[in-house]
């Protein structure tokens, strides 16, 4: 499972729609089908609660959205979703603009440039400018690509190890606190020297109200979701970008029609929230980018005893499935390594069972910013491939690397420049 996880995982379709497992001395009960992962998220998402993953991250997002369940997790849940309407969002797009414009007249021809590296960098940038607003300055950016990368990638390891090993004064975890308390301190000294009156995702967290209560966050709330939102929308956003000009840049075919699309609504300009809609065919690129690139694994735990496929699995137990997996199952796509946009052309996409793609979980648990994720990821790409072609650098081969999320072992491209 640690040496070999993508195998591991589309492998266990084999042994049957239940598969109990065991990390170390753990059971873990894997469900390997569309329906099972879609009941597990969506169909009785009630009796399911965030597993043993977010337990050992607690140190890192405290009681964001990521890590509640049951009632205060609705409650927080109302509070922060109208922070992801589209009036809010076309606020954030304007963001997104010019962070991708800046990008692209950044580039020099012919200039070869570390692109997992640039996209995560600009990731990073966007999340922080729409949550922090001016007060995301060079110090608070520095601050944050230094830390959050390390938050993410070590707290899969930690996840992943026995019970237990986190607690220990081991390397590995006292890089992982001391990026914790880097993160911490730069959101705790921008929500500290905010006073809520801009029109950035901070202020909405601090104006709102329980609809029952009428009661505002406390402090340390707002600091657990800012935390969680920066963490979840840098990382994945980033990761997918660099997946996306990788996959143009393999397949001409769809790299034309992207610029060709792109030539006829943008004629040379930055992308707007406006012009998304009119990129269909960009969309569903991003659509099957994240297909391609999704999270490896997923884990719940249940509140109730539940019955799975015919097993029935008590109260308390682990429960995961691969996004991935799920994502590369011949049973519901076509020659699932090939990269074709076109599998989503909405009488294709219609065949689909709920549950076979899950790029942003499901039911009480679906991401908020998903909407926001698929914005920024039209916006950011339209406005490069206007300007660009990016083409991959000869040998240097990129393979992923499977931590939680897959990444890019490295990703150097060249920037050519496009007829404008």
């Amino acid at each position: 499972m640690l040496r070999q996880r993508l195998a591991f995982t589309a492998d266990l379709r084999s042994h049957g729609p239940v598969v109990r497992i065991f990390l170390g001395g753990l059971p873990l009960y894997f469900v390997t089908s569309a329906e099972l992962a879609h009941q597990v998220l969506t169909g009785e998402t009630d009796k399911f609660d965030k597993g043993i993953f977010v337990d050992k991250l607690r140190r890192a997002f405290g009681n964001g959205l990521v890590s509640t369940n049951g009632d205060f997790h609705r409650r927080q849940r109302r509070m922060i979703q109208p922070a992801f309407h589209r009036r809010p969002l076309t606020r954030y797009s304007e963001t997104m603009t010019a962070l991708a414009a800046d990008l692209a007249n950044s580039w020099r021809d012919g200039q070869t440039v570390s692109l997992d590296r640039v996209m995560r960098d600009l990731a990073i940038s966007v999340v922080g400018r729409t949550l922090f607003s001016a007060d995301f300055g060079p110090a608070a950016s520095a601050a944050i690509r230094t830390h959050t990368p390390t938050v993410i990638r070590l707290g899969v390891v930690r996840a992943l190890s026995p019970p237990g090993l986190e607690k220990l004064p081991l390397p590995v975890n006292r890089r992982f606190d001391r990026a914790v308390a880097g993160v911490h301190r730069v959101v705790d000294d921008v929500v500290d020297s905010s006073r809520g009156d801009r029109d950035d995702l901070l202020s909405v967290l601090l104006n709102a109200r329980d609809e029952d209560t009428g009661e505002a966050m406390g402090r340390q709330q707002i600091r657990d979701e800012v935390v969680t939102l920066l963490t979840a929308g840098t990382e994945t956003t980033g990761t997918a970008l660099a997946w996306l000009f990788h996959e143009l840049a393999r397949n001409p075919l769809v790299e034309q029609r992207v610029h060709a699309e792109v030539d006829d609504v943008l004629g040379g300009r930055a992308a707007t929230i406006d012009d998304v809609r009119r990129l269909p065919y960009l969309q569903r690129v991003i659509t099957e980018v994240l297909r391609r690139y999704p999270l490896w694994i997923m884990l719940r735990r249940t509140n109730t005893s539940v019955s799975l496929g015919g097993a029935r699995v008590p109260a308390g137990t682990e429960v995961g499935f691969s996004p991935h997996a799920l994502h590369h199952d011949p049973r519901y796509y076509d020659e699932p390594e090939r990269f074709d946009p076109d599998r989503w052309l909405p009488e294709r996409a219609a065949a689909l069972p709920k549950g076979a793609y899950v790029p942003f979980a499901g039911g009480l648990h679906h991401c908020p910013g998903h909407a926001f994720a698929h914005i920024e990821m039209a916006i950011v790409v339209a406005t490069l491939a206007a300007r660009w072609r990016l083409v991959p650098v000869p040998g240097k081969p990129v393979r992923p690397k499977v931590i939680g999320l897959l990444y890019p072992n490295r990703l150097p491209m060249t920037a050519h420049s496009r007829p404008r």
